[in-house]
């Protein structure tokens, strides 16, 4: 079993309409709700693939139930475990400009979790490490969890010998990452603020250092660049891509822990990182993914080592 951890939950909604305009009036042509939060978005890949998944984090509120609800109705295959708490979870809101394919993005704030909701929490997370064979931590903290709460839920996996991918930003990343994760996967961006350097190739080495065992990081639509134990290779899609980033890097992210949890080398753990990427930039609801894009974008990812050579995947 996979296990993934949302502690700030979200109903995503996404809004398309013709053109988006600011100081505007808008007609929306279309409206999708899903469960969301970056660790409910790799849970919900992970049962697509295949992979016998359990969810658990936050929910509370009317936006928690429906949260609930969508899940059980579409992601039917993923275990829901997570825990109730009495603020309610917050919306996402992503409105798709159909005349550029842009999105903007609008995130509320999460509920505050009191400390008994936090202590019933680690309870359940550390049941549930006992079958877990990877676990991915995912996300923004919800105010009144500590900052240093990754870095715990680290030291527990690796307690219990289940291997972590960590995926949060900021002051959680900087923590978490001291705590020895198996993998972390910060953004370009996301990775300058934990180094201080933008230059992708050094930052990634720095943030090995910095304690975890491998680092992949997302180029935007450059692919992704890992640095490893057993080497450095960076993955691209055959072309650039116009559409819904929502969820992309979430789907890489289930790329990758699959292919953990499959045994995988390298290069095709970025192959398939990459190709359900792809395909969720591409697809048209937000955080979904077409499996016939997949199949055509797996076949045609490029993975290079540091030398420059390609590598050839099995995944193709």
């Amino acid at each position: 079993m996979i296990l993934t951890v949302t502690l700030n939950t979200a109903l995503d909604v996404t809004y398309r309409v013709p053109r988006l305009l600011p100081h505007a009036s808008h007609r929306v042509s279309a409206v999708a709700e899903r469960p969301g939060g970056k660790g409910i978005n790799v849970a919900r890949v992970l049962g697509a693939l295949g992979h016998e998944v359990t969810a658990t984090g936050f929910a509370g509120g009317p936006a928690g139930e429906l949260v609930r609800e969508l899940l059980a109705q579409r992601s039917p295959e993923v275990v829901d475990a997570l825990v109730p708490c009495a603020g309610g979870t917050r919306r996402t809101l992503a409105v798709v400009d159909e005349t550029s394919g842009d999105t903007t993005q609008f995130n509320e704030p999460g509920p505050l979790i009191t400390p008994a909701e936090w202590a019933q929490f680690l309870a359940r997370y550390e049941a549930l490490l006992a079958g877990a064979d990877a676990v991915a931590l995912c996300g923004s903290l919800p105010p009144g969890v500590p900052v240093g709460a990754y870095a715990a839920l680290v030291r527990a996996a690796r307690a219990a010998g289940v291997p972590v991918l960590l995926d949060t930003s900021g002051e959680a990343l900087r923590r978490g990452v001291a705590a020895r994760p198996e993998m972390i996967k910060p953004n370009a961006a996301e990775l300058a603020e934990l180094t201080g350097s933008r230059e992708p190739l050094p930052a990634t080495r720095d943030a090995r250092r910095r304690g975890a065992h491998a680092v992949v990081t997302s180029l935007g639509p450059a692919g992704l660049l890992a640095a490893t134990p057993e080497g450095t290779w960076q993955a691209a899609p055959p072309r650039a891509l116009s559409g819904n980033p929502t969820g992309a890097g979430d789907s890489a992210v289930a790329g990758l822990l699959s292919a953990l949890a499959e045994g995988l080398d390298w290069p095709d753990r970025l192959t398939r990182a990459v190709a359900l990427s792809a395909a969720t930039v591409l697809a048209p609801a937000a955080g979904e993914f077409d499996p016939r894009t997949y199949d055509e974008v797996r076949l045609a990812v490029s993975v290079t080592d540091e030398s420059g050579a390609e590598h050839p995947s099995a995944q193709g």
